[in-house]
């Protein structure tokens, strides 16, 4: 297996994923599991109602710079019943549908995304006694996307909020600085503690390998800093989902392969040791191990899904199936995949079967 540094080295090859992926239909075996844990609600606005603006204007950062989305605008009968509904949809997100608070709350700014495969809504919802705002995302439902968020609830330290109603998903809003702009605005922060983001910066390529979640350029993931005993802590968070386990080259599942984020790899080539690249690796290994352990019936459940489920195409699947062979030095054990799901499947086993062994020797810490 190649460590850490080999693929630094080759980091500035990487070729891009494929530029456009198909949106796949959420089938009926994944909306049975979506209705039993509570993903599937009734919603007063579908994401084709969102579509039926009459103009656009772009839309341009605090620094005047264009950015990849546009305010939407719509005539007036057509605002007051979205205006309304997004009102309900956010009480849904936040407080369980409880509109008690509901006269507070405005719709202030309906924005496009032309850029990407699900072409979101961003919906800005204000509170006028005070001003403050906040957002969340009206997308197409994409099944890749459902079980890319699943996942990342399951097994990351993060927990997602999310729902679906039919062809329209909802996902709240996840705050952190985006990646591109960490780069360009924090990195060389005198403040910014390079070794411990160069620790995050391997855990978090460690998850999105094992979970076999793509396309993590530095625009599809926000950087959280935490203040903590005299210094900060850092967390890496994914927020783009659509590219879970959908194309065939493995080395687009590993986030330190990409040009976008050589700049957060050539901190963990200064910092970081290969010794000390492997016990962060191991950490978070472990940790994913016990959130697995403490969701193994709803993990099998959604695994079996996804096993039956078609997310890629043929030749992507049979392009990954040897990639992690040749990784893994094991080309018979995922040979036998049949599906992605599968692969995905294969994939955490063997990833994780190492620390999954001692598991029953920390029984009682594998319960959430």
């Amino acid at each position: 297996m190649n460590s850490f540094f080999d693929h630094i080295s080759l980091a500035d090859q990487m070729s891009r994923p494929s530029q456009k992926k198909p949106i796949f239909p959420v089938d009926d075996a994944l909306r049975k599991y979506l209705v039993k844990y509570g993903r599937e609600v009734n919603l007063p606005v579908t994401y084709r109602d969102l579509q039926r603006f009459t103009y656009t204007v772009p839309l341009k950062d605090k620094k005047g710079n264009d950015t990849s989305w546009e305010k939407v605008s719509y005539d007036m009968r057509e605002w007051e019943f979205l205006r309304e509904s997004l009102v309900r949809i956010y009480a849904i997100l936040k407080t369980e549908g409880d509109m008690s608070f509901s006269k507070h709350l405005d719709v202030a700014r309906i924005d496009f995304c032309y850029f990407g495969n699900s072409q979101p809504f961003r919906i800005r919802i204000v509170n006028k006694f005070n001003d403050n705002y906040d957002h969340y995302y009206i997308k197409q439902a994409d099944a890749s996307r459902v079980y890319g968020l699943e996942l990342e609830h399951l097994l990351s330290p993060n927990r997602m909020t999310y729902f679906t109603n039919n062809a329209t998903l909802i996902e709240e809003h996840i705050p952190g600085i985006p990646g591109d702009i960490f780069i360009n605005e924090y990195l060389n922060n005198s403040n910014t503690n390079l070794i411990r983001l160069a620790k995050e910066f391997v855990k978090f390529n460690e998850r999105c390998f094992v979970q076999l979640l793509g396309d993590m350029r530095s625009y599809n993931f926000v950087v959280n800093i935490t203040p903590d005993i005299e210094d900060v802590q850092y967390r890496i968070r994914a927020i783009d989902f659509d590219q879970q386990s959908y194309e065939g080259r493995k080395n687009l599942y590993l986030p330190q392969f990409f040009k976008d984020n050589r700049p957060f790899v050539d901190i963990v080539q200064k910092h970081l040791d290969q010794s000390s690249i492997a016990q962060y690796q191991t950490e978070e290994r472990t940790m994913m191990t016990f959130r697995l352990v403490s969701a193994r019936y709803r993990m099998k459940e959604l695994l079996d899904i996804m096993s039956g489920d078609q997310i890629s195409k043929p030749e992507k699947l049979e392009q990954l199936k040897r990639e992690l062979g040749a990784h893994f030095q094991n080309p018979a054990y995922f040979s036998k995949s049949k599906t992605m799901g599968q692969l995905v499947k294969r994939q955490l086993k063997q990833t994780l079967q190492k620390n999954l062994l001692l598991v029953p020797k920390m029984k009682n810490r594998q319960d959430d």
